[in-house]
Order: structure tokens, then C-alpha cells, then sequence
């Protein structure tokens, strides 16, 4: 199984860093791949997460160098495509966790949800209503911690399989 995770690359907050590390090792401990977007912050962090237990990361970056990707990416995909590799990025994994983030990540976050791929937030964008006052409240799957992040991006993609 491979889980997506979304977040700022600089400046990303120590709280969001260190959430985002514990979210990565607690995906590698189940066995679970991480894929991001390859660079810092959040990114860096998931993967150093998920190499501290032994753990495989992908990075999709954004520009046309492997050597872009932080030192924690197993395998990096060269997409020469900037922004346009967020859907890439959501795409490859069952499920989404989200860590904070700027408009990268919110962008990620619409793909997903359009496409009906869960989301899993941990103090990410709120999201309440669309354009036309429709109440999406709850389409962000909310977390308390990494631990029920992975715990709830695992059961949404049960969920999901099981449909």
C-alpha cells in the first residue's frame, strides 16, 4: 500500500515537522510506502520518518533533477512539471494525509477530494463550504495526532476497497 502525504515544504512549523515524522514511521511500521512531493519540510520530514524504520519513500518533484530530492527519498520521480505534479502526488497514494500546508497543499487537497480520494488532516485547511454553499464540511477527514491520522487513512482505504 502507498499513502500520499501533503505539506509546506519551507517554512513548515517544528510542531508540523515533527508530526509529519511520526507519521512516517508510523507508516513504515505497517508496512506502508510513503510518496510525496521529494523536497524539505514536511516532505523531508515524512520520509526521514519512514527511513528511521526502515521504511520505502517516493518523491515526486516538480523539476527535472533526481538530485533535487532530500536525502530521505528512496525513489525519485523527475516529472519536470512544477505544480502540475500534485496530482501525481495524490493520485499514487490510497489515501491522503495532510500536515499543515500552504496553497501547494490545498491544491493537493482539492485533487483528492474531487477524485474521491480520502483525506486525512492534521491541522491542515479547514474546509466548510465550496463556491456555491455547499456544505463540505467533514470532507476533510480530521486527526488528533499522527498515530490517528494513519490510524483513520487506513481505515478510509478499507472503506474505500470495500465499496
Amino acid at each position: 500500500m502507498i499513502i500520499s502525504v501533503i505539506g509546506s515544504s519551507n517554512p513548515a512549523t517544528r510542531e508540523h515537522v515533527d508530526m509529519a515524522e511520526e507519521v512516517g514511521r508510523e507508516l513504515a511500521r505497517r508496512d506502508v510506502m510513503v510518496v510525496c512531493g521529494g523536497l524539505s519540510g514536511i516532505m523531508e520530514a515524512v520520509c526521514r520518518g519512514a527511513k528511521s524504520e526502515g521504511g520505502t519513500t517516493i518523491g515526486i518533484l516538480p523539476g527535472r533533477a533526481a538530485a533535487d530530492a532530500n536525502s530521505y527519498v528512496d525513489i525519485p520521480i523527475v516529472t519536470s512539471m512544477g505544480y502540475s505534479r500534485n496530482v501525481i502526488v495524490v493520485h499514487t497514494g490510497e489515501a491522503v494525509i495532510a500536515v499543515g500546508g500552504a496553497f501547494g497543499t490545498l491544491s493537493e487537497i482539492g485533487h483528492a477530494l474531487s477524485d474521491g480520494i480520502p483525506v486525512v488532516g492534521l491541522k491542515t485547511w479547514p474546509l466548510t463550504s465550496n463556491g456555491d454553499g455547499v456544505d463540505i464540511n467533514g470532507s476533510i477527514i480530521q486527526a488528533e495526532n499522527p498515530l490517528d491520522a494513519v490510524d483513520k487513512a487506513l481505515a478510509a482505504v478499507a472503506n474505500r476497497n470495500h465499496r
